[in-house]
């Protein structure tokens, strides 16, 4: 079982920075691919950046050139750097990690708040 503990929330203004984190319980190496999605308020979850073992990246067009997502094995985190942060981009940010059988882990969340 592997937990997922997401960091780096909070408010920012229009055109603000923000990085979150999501520590794994255990080693991320296992998983072929990991990311974020995000949900805003009434609005269904979205994916937002993936990246997979071999470091390929892949973002959601509204986020594209803005974020970067990012990966250390050896402190078994992924990063999301957001840049040029918007209000649409206000959400609740999860990290997820989907296993080979189908069995998906997801984190509890991190809210960003972007204010204009």
């Amino acid at each position: 079982q592997v937990q997922l503990v997401e960091s780096g929330g909070g408010l920012v203004q229009a055109g603000g920075s923000l990085r979150l984190a999501c520590a794994a319980s255990g080693s991320i190496f296992s998983f072929n691919v990991m990311g974020w999605y995000r949900q805003a308020p009434g609005k269904q979850r979205e994916l937002v950046a993936v990246i997979t073992r071999s470091g390929t990246t892949t973002y959601a067009d509204s986020v594209k050139g803005r974020f970067t997502i990012s990966k250390e094995h050896d402190k078994n985190t992924v990063s999301l750097l957001m840049n040029s942060l918007q209000p649409d981009d206000t959400a609740v940010y999860y990290c997820y990690a989907p296993r080979p059988d189908g069995i998906v882990y997801w984190g509890k969340g991190t809210l960003v708040t972007v204010s204009s």
